[in-house]
């Protein structure tokens, strides 16, 4: 991009921008893309988002977790310095991107932690917030196209709005 912002909406401004973040790669090149897009639409509010992963395979079967045997994992894992841990380090990658925002000129931003399956609580939470776009990072390259899986593809494929997937190579300039 040559800083130019060719970015319309229709129907006016977008209020709600969701930005996936996490502490990878991925997730930086997407912030710097979002930087530049958040410069051109002007959203009212930037909901980030952090999940804390909590998967695994089902004791019952060779699936993933169940609904109930998730809530259960939650809940054991409720008020363990283990889940105070991974909510501390959660609460300061989600205060560094804010802050990052915040210092660019981003007002409204909005912090959330969510706990489970990554692609799953970002759509929910796109849904819940009414988010009118979500900015995601992609690891870019897979040695197949035929792995499907991802946390990027997942959302990408179940959203409601328009998502913008940043490949781990994208330069937010």
């Amino acid at each position: 991009m040559n800083g130019a912002c060719e970015l319309r909406t229709t129907g006016g401004k977008m209020k709600k921008i969701l930005i996936a973040v996490d502490d990878t790669k991925g997730t930086k090149n997407a912030f710097d893309m979002c930087i530049h897009v958040c410069s051109c639409i002007r959203p009212e509010t930037a909901l980030l988002v952090y999940v804390e992963k909590l998967e695994g395979r089902s004791l019952m079967d060779d699936q993933l977790l169940s609904v109930s045997e998730m809530k259960t994992l939650k809940e054991v894992l409720e008020g363990t310095e283990y889940q105070e841990a991974l909510d501390k380090r959660a609460q300061k990658i989600l205060d560094h991107y804010k802050k990052a925002l915040e210092d660019r000129g981003v007002t409204g931003v909005k912090t959330i932690l969510r706990k489970g399956h990554p692609a799953e609580e970002i759509l929910a939470t796109a849904k819940e917030e009414d988010a009118e776009m979500i900015v995601i990072g992609s690891r870019g390259k897979r040695t197949t196209r035929l792995f499907m899986g991802s946390v990027s593809r997942e959302v990408a494929n179940g959203a409601e709005v328009p998502v913008l997937l940043v490949p781990s190579s994208a330069r937010g300039e």
